[in-house]
């Protein structure tokens, strides 16, 4: 047996020799090509297992996601009543009431969100025992009100004024043309805009980080601290973001569409 294993080696190390010089290198080649294979997704199974499944991790990146998703909604809900109550100040024909509306539509556009949200955990709400969550509503949705302010105000002007003449001609009051004739074809109008400022609102939530919110952003970079992983754990949380993104535009498409069908009718 040892005798034929021995003839079978020397067979192996002469078939190798009549090989040329780079057939030779291109066996090598190969070789180190499988072996860093094997190394490359050995180190990716071992990235995913310590930053999403060791110790049930994976829950830490869905709290996150439950957090942002909690904020983005109840911001956006007081960013639009917010929004509404500006354009229809910046509208209303009194003077003041505009200046005021205009000044903070201003204000709130020309200064950082990080800024803001940091004005109000360290400043407005410095000594008040307030949820974390419950700031970061009221930051987003301050700042999403100057925002959602504009978009409703170019839907209100967008509608023909012979609609508010219409109206006015039936013997409605002027706020009740506008509540039942104008800011339901103005939302129509401003519908998809107002759906992509809430995945904008949703991206910007990872601001609230700052403030050691445990949002989806600030859930990976705790499973960074546990890990000392560079990347994987900002990987997770990013995908996750994509996802989220990625079905909210699928659903405005849709919306979209069947907005244009009510049209053509």
């Amino acid at each position: 047996m040892w005798m034929w294993l021995q003839t079978a080696a020397q067979v192996g190390a002469a078939a190798v020799e009549k090989l040329s010089i780079f057939d030779q290198w291109w066996l090598a080649i190969e070789e180190s090509a499988y072996a860093g294979t094997l190394n490359f997704w050995e180190n990716i199974y071992k990235e995913i297992y310590q930053n999403v499944i060791f110790n049930d991790r994976w829950m830490n990146y869905l709290r996150g996601l439950g957090v942002t998703l909690e904020v983005s909604f109840f911001a956006a809900i007081f960013g639009i009543v917010l929004g509404v109550v500006l354009a229809l100040m910046r509208l209303s024909g009194s003077k003041p009431l505009s200046k005021i509306a205009g000044a903070y539509v201003g204000i709130m556009r020309g200064t950082p969100m990080l800024l803001q949200v940091l004005l109000l955990y360290f400043g407005v709400f410095a000594s008040v025992d307030i949820d974390k969550v419950v700031v970061g509503i009221i930051a987003c949705g301050l700042n999403s009100g100057a925002y959602v302010s504009e978009i409703v105000r170019g839907g209100i002007l967008s509608v023909d004024k012979g609609q508010t003449e219409a109206g006015r001609s039936l013997g409605l009051t002027s706020w009740k043309t506008m509540k039942l004739i104008t800011l339901p074809q103005a939302f129509k109008i401003a519908l998809p805009s107002l759906c992509n400022e809430f995945i904008t609102l949703i991206k910007e939530t990872s601001i609230l980080s700052y403030i050691a919110l445990v949002e989806l952003t600030k859930a990976g970079d705790y499973i960074r601290t546990k890990t000392y992983s560079a990347f994987t754990p900002y990987i997770v949380s990013g995908l996750l973001y994509l996802l989220v993104v990625s079905i909210l535009t699928k659903l405005i498409g849709m919306l979209e569409r069947r907005l244009r069908q009510g049209d053509n009718r």
